[in-house]
């Protein structure tokens, strides 16, 4: 289950800042886990090259990181990971590109300015419901294949995993609220003969 915060993004977001004669590129951007932020942060630097900094901070599953990449300890991965925490977000990385125009902020200048970027990504962002994931297996005849991934498909359930033996087995990833209805459909579909496993997270 996920802790509160139980709020994400749909899309991901951006925005930017000219504070004397510094760029700054906010971007918001929902993500599974820890690992999936972190090649968000790579493509963001990759696509900023010349960049003097690109500061985050992110909440995922409740957990969160932050780093203020060079900045004064404080000035940067903080105030964005407070901004993200004042959204009620989880499972989205808050990255700004910093491209630095010559004029020192100081340290209150800089909070103003990482928490005012990424406050101008998140103005009036739509947020939607985070509910928390499971993993079901489920046994189904080969006959009964491409009608399970079809019901999987108009559902919009992603299938995390399937093998073939005697019979087929497909592992979908779907709400945890929507698991009792999902088997009842599941055993519908194919006259009773499916079969089901459990995988928790």
């Amino acid at each position: 289950m996920f802790a509160l915060p139980t709020y994400t993004l749909p899309a991901a977001l951006s925005a930017e800042l000219d504070i004397r004669k510094s760029r700054f590129i906010a971007h918001a951007i929902p993500v599974l886990d820890r690992d999936a932020a972190m090649e968000e942060l790579r493509k963001l630097r990759e696509a900023h090259p010349a960049a003097t900094h690109v500061c985050w901070a992110l909440l995922v599953r409740g957990q969160s990181g932050m780093s203020d990449d060079g900045e004064p300890s404080g000035t940067a991965g903080r105030p964005i990971l407070e901004v993200l925490r004042h959204h009620d977000l989880d499972g989205v990385l808050a990255a700004v590109v910093r491209y630095y125009g010559g004029v020192k902020l100081g340290a209150g200048g800089l909070v103003r300015a990482y928490t005012d970027a990424i406050a101008s990504a998140l103005f009036d962002a739509p947020r939607v419901e985070r509910i928390a994931q499971t993993l079901l297996t489920v046994e189904v005849s080969y006959a009964d294949e491409a009608k399970v991934r079809r019901w999987i498909d108009a559902e919009g359930y992603s299938l995390a995993d399937s093998a073939y033996g005697m019979l087929v087995k497909m592992t979908l990833r779907l709400p945890e609220n929507a698991v009792d209805a999902a088997r009842r459909e599941l055993v519908d579909m194919t006259q009773g003969k499916a079969g089901f496993f459990w995988i928790w997270e």
